[in-house]
C-alpha cells in the first residue's frame, strides 16, 4: 500500500499537469486520456502529455506521453525502470502494449475501463479488450512479470479514516472536472475524423 502523500501526489499531478493541457486538446478535438511519467526518487514530473489522435489515431495520452519521453535527449531522459507511469484512465491494449514494450514496471491510473464506458461514453477500451482479446473488465493480468498496475481509488482502502476522506474529496473534484471534458469531447466529435470517436 502507498501512503496518502503518493496518492496526492499521483493526484496534483493529474489535476495541475495533466489537466491543462487535456483541456486544450479537448478543445481540439481530442479524447480526455492523459499521461504522466515521474521519477520514482522524488516524484518531480519528467513529461506529462494528453491525446493528440486528431494529428494520428495511435497518439492516446499514454502513447503521446511515451512519444515526447522518448523524443529527451538520452542524458536527460531517466531509465524506465526509475520512472513511474502515471495514466487518468486505465491504459487500452495499445497503450498496455506499449508501457510494456517501452520496459516501465509499474503503472497507476485513476478512471477504471468501466469508467471510460459508463461515465464518459468511451467504450472502445472494453469491446477491443473483449473482440480481439476474448478479456471480460479486469480480465489482463494485473501483475506480471513485466509491470504492475494499480488503481488509485484502490490504493485509498487501508488508509486512516480522515486521510480516505481528503483524498475521496479530491477524487470526486476531478471526476467533476472530466466529466466536464467528456462532455465538451462529445459535442465536438462529430466534427473530427479519429477512426473510434
Amino acid at each position: 500500500m502507498k501512503d496518502a502523500s503518493f496518492i496526492h501526489r499521483l493526484l496534483d499531478v493529474i489535476e495541475r499537469e495533466i489537466v491543462p493541457l487535456t483541456a486544450e486538446g479537448v478543445r481540439a478535438g481530442n479524447k480526455l486520456f492523459g499521461a504522466a511519467v515521474l521519477r520514482k526518487s522524488d516524484f518531480s514530473v519528467v513529461v506529462a502529455e494528453t491525446n493528440n489522435e486528431i494529428e494520428n489515431p495511435l497518439w492516446h495520452g499514454e502513447v503521446h506521453a511515451l512519444k515526447q519521453f522518448y523524443e529527451l535527449p538520452k542524458d536527460a531522459r531517466p531509465a524506465t525502470k526509475d520512472c513511474i507511469f502515471l495514466s487518468t484512465h486505465e491504459p487500452c491494449s495499445l497503450c498496455l502494449s506499449a508501457i510494456t514494450w517501452t520496459g516501465f514496471d509499474n503503472f497507476y491510473y485513476l478512471f477504471s475501463h468501466e469508467d471510460s464506458r459508463d461515465s464518459f461514453a468511451i467504450p472502445h477500451d472494453l469491446k477491443i479488450l473483449k473482440e480481439v482479446f476474448g478479456l471480460e473488465p479486469g480480465g489482463y493480468n494485473a501483475d506480471n512479470a513485466f509491470w504492475s498496475a494499480r488503481s488509485i481509488p484502490k490504493l485509498l482502502a487501508g488508509l486512516p479514516l480522515e486521510e480516505k476522506a481528503r483524498l475521496e474529496a479530491r477524487i470526486e473534484a476531478i471526476t467533476v472536472l472530466y466529466a466536464e471534458l467528456s462532455a465538451a469531447y462529445q459535442d465536438k466529435k462529430a466534427d473530427n475524423d479519429i477512426p473510434l470517436n
